[in-house]
């Protein structure tokens, strides 16, 4: 019997280690791909002005995934370490708290969440496996922790002032890495006006409305609905805005849009997106309704996937971000890479030189290389985050 017993006992722990240490590192390798290819050619001139660059990019996921954020991994596209390799100075870390099955870019329902089994797989905080806000909660703890354990080399900007002084602080230690925190979408807020505070309180500083289903606040790009905003959704815009946060319109309706715009003359952002003039995705809203969110001063992120792009190789993002200058004007445009969002990039975090590279090559100068690749999005926190 104690045979026995000791074999199931194996068994079990066997079955626990394949499920809450196997299966989450293999969904985030599976989901997360580097396409392989050998190192790519950097010129000179490229990587002299890449070494002096402060990258920065308007979305990543990674804190959907339990990697070791300090650790160089082998898998999905963002740490740290890749990070700094790439000469980011700059990242927005979102939340990713619930996304349907089935997934895609036409119509989803919100009856079903595929963030629920990834929360119990990788050991979520027990309350997060049923409260959508507890989750993005969770994520913000998550990376203030690792602040408050960086010794000042990662800092999360909640304030212009912590942004200027991490810069500051980063132009004698090129270490120095600044976090922003945002949502993909306003479901955290579970219907509630008082989450938006708590999530503030959290370090939240950028809200995406919607993601990929219609939630309380309106419709989704990619929901059922094709609505703007409901009376919730209103109220929510204008708390959002009250609290000095700026808003994301990633994955919101056209009605959306249409409907913060009218409502508001604050400068938004759209932090992940290719050009539907370029490429013609439902992804990609219409030109016209981009320009006006650039008209206003805000900024697009331009995203490294082909689903937005058409063309998911370094010449074909260089490309996409010529097409959104073309449209938008320099100083609107940005990088939205949507690393560790489910995508397959052809370059992770620490191969942006190729981007340079590839701007460099496709005729724009050193000051417009330098815009695009960080200092437009810099110059939009510096100017958009809330004073202490």
């Amino acid at each position: 019997m104690r045979i026995v017993l000791g074999v199931a006992g194996a068994l079990l722990l066997a079955a626990a280690i394949g499920i809450f240490r196997v299966l989450p590192a293999k969904l985030d390798a599976g989901m997360n791909v580097v396409t392989a290819h050998e190192p790519y050619a950097i010129s000179t001139e490229a990587q002299a002005l890449h070494d002096d660059l402060r990258v920065a990019d308007l979305h990543s996921d990674m804190l959907l995934w339990m990697r070791d954020p300090n650790s160089w991994n082998t898998r999905g596209h963002t740490d740290f370490p890749r990070l700094r390799a790439g000469h980011v100075a700059l990242q927005v870390f979102s939340s990713v708290t619930k996304t349907p099955a089935n997934m895609n870019y036409d119509s989803n329902t919100a009856d079903s969440d595929n963030i629920t089994p990834l929360a119990i797989v990788q050991l979520w905080p027990l309350e997060s496996w049923t409260s959508i806000y507890a989750r993005a909660r969770y994520h913000a703890r998550r990376l203030n922790r690792l602040a408050t354990l960086s010794h000042g080399e990662f800092v999360v900007a909640r304030t212009r002032e912590d942004l200027a002084a991490a810069l500051e602080r980063r132009a004698s230690d090129p270490d120095v890495l600044v976090g922003i925190l945002a949502t993909e979408g306003g479901h955290p807020f579970e219907g509630d006006l008082a989450n938006i505070d708590g999530l503030y309180d959290e370090g939240y500083r950028m809200i995406g409305l919607q993601h990929f289903f219609d939630n309380e606040l309106g419709g989704s790009l990619h929901g059922v609905s094709n609505a703007g905003l409901t009376d919730f959704g209103r109220a929510a815009v204008a708390r959002i805005i009250e609290r000095g946060m700026i808003i994301d319109l990633a994955h919101s309706s056209q009605a959306v849009v249409r409907d913060v715009l009218d409502m508001t003359d604050v400068p938004l952002v759209i932090s992940h997106t290719g050009i539907h003039g370029h490429c013609e995705a439902r992804r990609n809203i219409p030109d016209a309704l981009m320009s006006e969110v650039a008209a206003r001063g805000g900024v697009i992120g331009i995203g490294f996937w082909a689903d937005v792009t058409c063309d998911d190789t370094p010449e074909g993002v260089a490309a996409t971000i010529l097409a959104a200058i073309e449209l938008l004007g320099i100083e609107h445009v940005a990088l939205g890479s949507d690393y560790d969002g489910g995508i397959t990039a052809t370059f992770d975090a620490s191969e942006y030189a190729v981007l340079t590279d590839r701007l460099l090559a496709a005729g724009l100068s050193e000051a417009d290389v330098r815009a695009v690749m960080g200092e437009n999005t810099i110059r939009f926190f510096l100017a958009n985050l809330p004073g202490d």
